[in-house]
């Protein structure tokens, strides 16, 4: 008996085997892709590299030898004169103090003008829809320019102090929040907000009254996560002037061997401040955004 094929029979068989054979073109052409990318970022970092080393005062490869000598000998003298480390402590406490305000403050004003970028910027929410684009591009060269760049122009404005390193921070700080902010207002419920239009609510308490209730949590949540950050960018920027422990770290170093104790001190505040305003903010982003007690 002669065994015939249907052609309608046949026609799945051939429409699944073509898909198999193309979803593995695809995944050919991906892992090639992929592998080129790969080979093109490895020779750019290798040349970077390369470059870098060239430009610097020594080469890499030899002082990667005594990479350890300057920690050591801060170690040492620390410990030589580790009798005098409760005095340090109490003496470079204040510093701490105006790098955890120039933290803070900056973190606020940054958050409060993230949080006008945001509304702005999302799409169904924006006071001036046309302007979204506009909003945006705002918010990414905010966060383009390095705090430093910015700290380092207002000190040539202003003077040295704290006052460049809050603005500096806060300037960057609302290009960050503002994104943030916005995706998440992106994924509000709209139904509070047009309940609130419908009995002629005006933009402000729209957004103060039927979103803000939903976002609030992730707007604490993020705002925390950058006070983290901008405690090590306000640390940093004492390097160029701008007070706080940076710049009394800054000092230390500079003088070198008889000074290496305060710089160890300085060294077990910032420390010390970092890790125990992580471990707080941690535990208070988990309780708000996942309501866990960690």
């Amino acid at each position: 008996m002669t065994d015939i094929s249907h052609p309608a029979a046949a026609a799945p068989q051939t429409r699944i085997a073509d898909l198999q054979a193309g979803y593995m073109e695809l995944a050919r052409k991906k892992r090639l892709y992929g592998g080129l990318t790969l080979v093109v970022f490895v020779l750019l970092l290798v040349s970077g590299f390369v470059v870098a080393d060239g430009r610097n005062a020594g080469g890499f490869w030899d002082g990667l030898a005594n990479v350890g000598d300057y920690p050591a000998a801060v170690i040492s003298e620390a410990w030589e004169k580790r009798a005098e480390l409760p005095a340090n402590l109490v003496k470079f406490f204040p510093a701490l103090v105006e790098t955890l305000n120039i933290a803070a403050v900056s973190t606020l004003v940054g958050a409060l003008l993230g949080l006008v970028l945001s509304f702005l910027s999302t799409r169904g929410l924006a006071r001036w829809p046309r302007l979204v684009p506009l909003f945006r591009r705002i918010m990414d060269i905010m966060r383009a320019v390095p705090e430093i760049v910015i700290a380092l122009v207002l000190i040539f404005m202003l003077g040295g102090g704290p006052v460049p390193a809050m603005i500096a921070i806060a300037f960057h700080t609302a290009g960050a929040l503002g994104k943030l902010f916005s995706e998440v207002t992106e994924n509000a419920d709209l139904k509070p907000v047009d309940g609130l239009a419908s009995v002629g609510a005006n933009w402000s308490q729209r957004m103060l009254l039927g979103v803000m209730p939903q976002v609030a949590p992730n707007f604490v949540s993020y705002s925390l996560l950058r006070f983290e950050i901008n405690i090590r960018a306000s640390a940093i920027l004492g390097f160029v002037g701008a007070g706080g422990l940076g710049y009394e770290l800054r000092n230390a170093m500079s003088w070198g061997p008889g000074q290496f104790d305060a710089a160890a001190a300085i060294f077990i505040l910032l420390f010390g401040a970092i890790v125990l305003f992580d471990q707080l903010s941690s535990r208070y982003r988990n309780r708000l955004t996942e309501g866990g007690h960690a």
